[in-house]
């Protein structure tokens, strides 16, 4: 997906990116690729993929949610910085966490927010099941881009969502991990909302987002460390 292409693409979901953050998204991947020779962030590197499989991919979000509006928004193992950094670039209202729990990744990730000038965002080393602890209900959306299994995030998630806020995945195929979906969310004080699959340009892959809403708070307790989750699954 080369640069024009790109910018077609995002009108067809209703994005009209700036000369600004087209220009921020290129330092952004001249960034990504000095650092991955660094430490390993993607094993994409060719531009036109990076644009398609990463930039193009991280904005599919706006599928499932206004991002227009003044939002808190966290998203889980960010890594590379996606989709964090570039929906932070894209929707500038948006106060962003990444919570990575790789410290030379965060240090990656606040390098890059203080190149591209970037607000209100800030990357914080921890693993999410220990930042919920500490950060509960803070969040309106807290997302995952191709993490872990959806119960997992779920639940070393979901104490940092205000009631009423969304978790939504950025996933491929989900059949599977949905099964039994919808009880073990209601223990968790959540209701399942709705999948939305759809086809991606070029490659012609499926995609899917997961979304999932906070209804109530739940005496349940959580979360737990992922290896002890993954157990009981």
């Amino acid at each position: 997906m080369n640069k024009e292409e790109f910018i077609k693409e995002l009108e067809k979901i209703n994005i009209n990116i700036t000369d600004k953050q087209l220009n921020q998204l290129e330092r952004f991947y001249q960034l990504l690729i000095e650092w991955n020779e660094k430490i390993n962030l993607t094993s994409i590197t060719k531009k036109e993929e990076v644009y398609l499989k990463h930039f193009y991919d991280s904005l599919t979000l706006v599928k499932a949610v206004d991002l227009t509006q003044k939002l808190t928004l966290c998203d889980v193992g960010s890594g590379a910085g996606f989709p964090g950094i570039v929906l932070k670039i894209v929707f500038p209202n948006l106060n962003i966490t990444l919570v990575d729990s790789l410290n030379k990744r965060v240090k990656y990730l606040n390098e890059i927010i203080k190149e591209l000038d970037l607000n209100n965002i800030e990357a914080i080393h921890m693993r999410m099941e220990d930042f919920s602890k500490t950060n509960e209900e803070k969040y309106d959306i807290i997302t995952a881009r191709a993490v872990a299994n959806t119960k997992i995030l779920t639940e070393i998630s979901i104490k940092s969502l205000k009631i009423t806020g969304y978790l939504i995945f950025m996933k491929a195929n989900v059949e599977e991990e949905l099964t039994n979906i919808h009880s073990y969310l209601k223990s968790y004080g959540c209701s399942f909302i709705d999948t939305i699959k759809f086809v991606h340009p070029k490659e012609k892959s499926t995609r899917t987002l997961v979304i999932i809403k906070k209804i109530e708070k739940t005496n349940k307790k959580y979360p737990r460390r992922i290896d002890q989750i993954k157990k009981t699954l």
